[in-house]
């Protein structure tokens, strides 16, 4: 079962989705899921439905670090992927609504710094969270910054998914300051970090309980195409 093993960000949009929206996704996740058993990939990139936000990402982290421009760039996707013209904008204002006005370091110079990539097994669950895609910098004081993008349109990041999203980051990175951590709601330009959105120590049970539900309703939905 695909949830067994998942991306963050994908897990986080099941997780907090409800109603048809919740349907959809997971029935999205369980076409996937027999298409892999079938022998088939999908994109790679946690977004269940093909590799087209991580080439916006990585353009975002070159306009970080100066090597392009955001504008550019997604310009240059719109016409290589006609059929994404709406949200590729979309991802680009939201990103530089955060890079432009939110963020809070210094102005001088970015530099890339090695981005980590880890599994997180979750205890009292079979899951495995994959934590990858990390947009790593380091400023001009020095100081080290990880954000992690979820780029969905739906569901937008809740202060309680916030909350939990951060909680797994801190679990799967425990070498890192878990003050350095974001999530960015990419769309949204809205990013959560420690500072504004503390744990208050019940991340863990809300993780299973909500990791507990959206696993009842794949089982109950994957049964319909048995």
């Amino acid at each position: 079962m695909s949830l067994q093993r998942i991306h963050l960000r994908k897990l986080l949009k099941i997780m907090y989705a409800e109603g048809v929206e919740r349907v959809r996704f997971l029935r999205s996740d369980i076409r996937e899921d027999m298409a892999r058993e079938r022998g088939g990939e999908d994109g790679g990139d946690g977004s269940g439905g093909g590799d087209f936000y991580a080439p916006f990402w990585r353009d975002a982290k070159d306009h970080v670090y100066g090597y392009a421009d955001l504008h550019d760039a997604t310009a240059a996707r719109i016409v290589s992927n006609s059929g994404r013209r709406n949200l590729y904008p979309q991802l680009r204002d939201g990103f530089l609504v955060w890079w432009n006005e939110r963020r809070r370091w210094t102005n001088a110079p970015f530099e890339p710094i090695a981005p980590p990539t880890m599994y997180f097994s979750v205890p009292s669950t079979d899951t495995t969270v994959k934590v990858g895609g990390i947009l790593a910098v380091r400023d001009g004081r020095r100081d080290d910054h990880f954000i992690y993008p979820y780029w969905f349109p739906a569901p937008l990041i809740s202060e309680e998914a916030g909350r939990v999203g951060l909680w797994v980051l801190a679990q799967a990175l425990p070498r890192i300051d878990p003050g350095e951590l974001r999530i960015l709601d990419v769309i949204r330009g809205q990013s959560f970090a420690l500072d504004r959105t503390p744990f208050v120590g019940d991340e863990h049970r809300l993780f299973i309980r909500r990791y507990t539900s959206a696993v009842a309703d794949w089982n109950r939905l994957r049964a319909e195409y048995e």
